[in-house]
């Protein structure tokens, strides 16, 4: 943070010159460059990586040392307590206004101490003004079977999620339908609410241009405006594959499809793929629960996706839940999935289903909706 770098920059005619100090940060035990930048969000542009290992006189590919501080691709500006195109140095309305929402994201995600208005340093990615990655872009409409005959066209809202990809786990299904809660006459089966509220956000994910794979999937039950959805054994593994009746075969078959699919889409570039497991837990009939996430010891870049979404359903209760307060949490757990996935992933319980007062966060169908769509935000927010 003592040194001062000289930088630079001609994009599009205009010149971007300023004497600045890069973010650093201390590589901890397991850190590699990727993990390092995926706390701060660097990790979905290849040239952030370039520019990492250039900035600390690194070879390719070469390891980090435990303890040592290494600059990132992150150069600190001066707010000027005006604008940021004035601090920076710029004329792009479009390039400021990311690097304001970039600032807002780190705040809020807890990486910044404070907001840029109140330190005055501003964070300009390198990413953001030399990275021009190449992603997919999905068409305006497709079709997806899986979402059932009423929500099986999507119809793309814009390309917020570009490049990212998602692997969806609903938890249980095929033989085991996981918990079961009992509402008067009715009976409550894990497997099928949480896949509905699955389904509910992958439908959001792909709105906004991501690459989603369901890894359970229903032949005839896409998403259901019905309160109390019957239980059936007919789900399949993704590649229509049958679901093993051992849990730890089931368990095994998921995370080994993930690790395939997650290879193919590295080795053509991708940099984000995240990993989300959505379960509803099981406890005694009077605890109410809210919705809590847990991710991979060790890994920070699932604990920051984590607290992205996170973050925002504490947000979205504080507006909607009379009190206003919200209890769920942020927990590293040794879970199956989440120490076997190559990718960072996060595994969300819904509530208690044995709770009254839970169990209409799930039967009832503007509830499961409201859930998918706050997952939905927390990982455009981690995005």
């Amino acid at each position: 943070m003592r040194l001062f770098f000289f930088l630079a920059l001609i994009l599009s005619g205009w010149a971007l010159q300023a004497q600045n100090r890069y973010v650093v940060e201390t590589a901890e035990s397991g850190d590699g460059a990727l993990t390092l930048l995926g706390r701060y969000r660097l990790d979905r542009d290849a040239c952030n990586l370039d520019e990492f290992y250039k900035i600390n006189k690194l070879k390719k590919n070469e390891g980090l040392k435990l303890g040592v501080r290494y600059k990132l691709p992150i150069i600190i500006y001066k707010f000027n307590k005006k604008t940021i195109m004035g601090s920076v140095g710029i004329k792009d309305e479009a390039l400021a206004l990311r690097i304001d929402e970039y600032n807002k994201r780190m705040f809020i995600r807890g990486i910044k101490a404070k907001t840029y208005q109140s330190d005055l340093e501003l964070w300009v990615p390198h990413g953001l003004v030399h990275c021009s990655p190449t992603v997919f872009k999905a068409p305006k409409q497709r079709e997806y079977g899986f979402l059932g005959k009423k929500f099986k066209n999507i119809t793309l809202k814009d390309n917020k999620l570009a490049g990212a990809v998602y692997y969806l786990i609903p938890g249980h299904g095929g033989p085991d339908p996981g918990a079961v809660g009992k509402t008067g006459k009715h009976v409550l089966c894990e497997d099928e609410y949480a896949y509905d509220v699955t389904l509910r956000l992958a439908k959001s994910l792909l709105e906004h241009g991501a690459v989603v794979y369901l890894l359970v999937e229903d032949p005839n039950d896409g998403i259901r405006d019905i309160q109390y959805l019957p239980a059936d054994s007919d789900e399949k593994a993704f590649g229509n594959k049958k679901i093993p009746v051992n849990q730890k075969a089931r368990l095994q078959q998921r995370t080994d499809q993930v690790n395939k699919l997650y290879e193919k889409h590295r080795g053509e570039g991708t940099t984000y793929q995240r990993v989300i497991e959505i379960h509803v837990d099981s406890r005694a009939k009077h605890e109410r629960i809210d919705l809590f996430f847990y991710y991979s010891p060790g890994s920070t870049v699932g604990r920051g996706t984590a607290k992205a979404m996170y973050e925002v359903m504490k947000n979205r209760y504080a507006e909607n839940r009379e009190n206003g307060r919200y209890e769920g949490s942020v927990i590293p757990r040794d879970l199956f999935t989440l120490v076997n996935c190559t990718p960072p992933s996060v595994f969300i319980e819904l509530g208690n289903i044995q709770n009254r007062y839970d169990q209409k966060r799930i039967t009832v169908v503007a509830n499961r909706q409201a859930i998918a769509d706050w997952l939905a935000e927390g990982l455009m927010l981690d995005y």
